[in-house]
């Protein structure tokens, strides 16, 4: 038990293999009963086996092939049915759009009339270079690839696309369905600042938040009132259109009005507000008289109109994937592998390293305080 102890002071920061290590080679004992320690030839195998059932988990071939049901011409949704008759128009902005794209694709191409998906820069060529070309569009699609959000910031480049992406809404019937995709990444990549806004007084206000220590939560509250598609405008936009979203949520608590910005969630609450959080953190004189008006403006008038019920009447947002489904996926191939898994927490936020090693640090004390207690020491 020492030496254990000694060799847990002993783990450096920067080595989490080792502190596993030490873990997995601990005795366990359950109910009085001696049991064998659990020796795995690679540890590290393992760890990857695990990490890499949490990631399947969440691909976006199975997370979209699980949400759309197609029977005839009928798309169902989570109990919700759709007429199919090429009305399809698809739209999309976050790292993980383009496979969602792909199935998309694969599953309602005679349907699908146009789209347009904004995704990272050179997300094609890595995705190419790693051979996962079943995640790229088949030529001949009518879904367009754009690229932009270059360093995860937005650019002119992903503006044009958020713009193209409006006039398209805006150009919808009652009869066209507008299914939208969202993943993480989505607020850089769908940038459409409220006039006279400029994209620029744009990124200064993201920088700012950023460097201020702001939580993503608080970003995309400011980015959401600034925007001309954000906070439910996208769907306002495509109304009388019916508006069906996927999303993959990389929000811990899966708040879907805050993943992305929520651009198609209506009456979102208003527990926080984009001036509340710029005086948080001293930057509301730090931002544009622009900047400031805006938000000043779009506080007083938030309301939710009889438009805005009508509105979320047409629109249905289905969570499709998230931490939990990974994080389940993950204490599933545990299980298999022979472990006990103990899920610590599903709203843990921090540098990766930095929290693993936290944890498992805690985990080990744990284990030694229960070992010392089992041997009457």
């Amino acid at each position: 038990m020492l030496k254990l102890q000694r060799q847990l002071r002993n783990v450096k920061s920067n080595n989490v293999c080792r502190l596993c290590d030490i873990f997995l080679r601990l005795p366990v004992r359950s109910a009085g009963a001696k049991l064998d320690i659990k020796m795995f030839a690679s540890i590290e195998s393992q760890a990857t086996d695990i990490f890499s059932a949490a990631v399947k988990a969440v691909l976006p071939r199975k997370m979209v092939e699980n949400t759309l049901k197609i029977h005839g011409n009928v798309l169902s949704v989570e109990g919700t049915d759709y007429n199919l008759k090429h009305n399809i128009y698809v739209v999309g902005f976050g790292k993980a759009v383009i496979g969602m794209a792909r199935t998309v694709d694969d599953l309602l191409r005679e349907h699908i009339v146009h789209g347009v998906v904004s995704v990272p820069c050179g997300i094609q060529a890595t995705l190419a270079a790693l051979g996962r070309k079943d995640m790229l569009l088949k030529q001949g699609s009518n879904i367009k690839i754009c690229e932009g959000a270059e360093n995860n910031l937005p650019d002119e480049a992903a503006h044009r696309t958020a713009m193209t992406i409006l006039r398209l809404a805006q150009g919808l019937t009652e009869k066209d369905i507008l299914l939208v995709l969202i993943s993480g990444g989505g607020s850089a990549l769908l940038p459409a600042p409220i006039p006279p806004i400029t994209l620029q007084e744009k990124q200064h206000v993201t920088k700012l938040l950023g460097s201020a220590g702001a939580t993503i939560q608080e970003l995309n509250t400011v980015r959401r009132q600034i925007s001309l598609l954000k906070g439910g405008e996208l769907a306002k936009a495509a109304y009388p259109a019916k508006v069906v979203t996927l999303i993959l949520s990389d929000i811990i608590g899966d708040t879907i009005d805050l993943i992305a910005s929520g651009p198609t969630v209506i009456n979102y609450p208003q527990s926080l507000t984009g001036l509340a959080v710029l005086q948080k953190y001293n930057l509301l004189f730090d931002v544009s008289d622009t900047v400031r008006r805006v938000l000043e403006r779009r506080e007083s008038s938030f309301s939710s109109s009889a438009r805005n019920k009508a509105c979320s009447v047409a629109v249905q947002n289905v969570l499709v994937g998230s931490n939990e489904v990974a994080l389940d996926a993950a204490e599933h191939c545990a299980r298999k592998l022979g472990y006990y898994p103990l899920n610590l927490s599903r709203w843990l936020q921090g540098e990766a390293s930095a929290v693993v090693l936290e944890q498992m640090a805690r985990m080990v004390q744990q284990t030694l305080l229960v070992q010392l207690r089992l041997s009457g020491r």
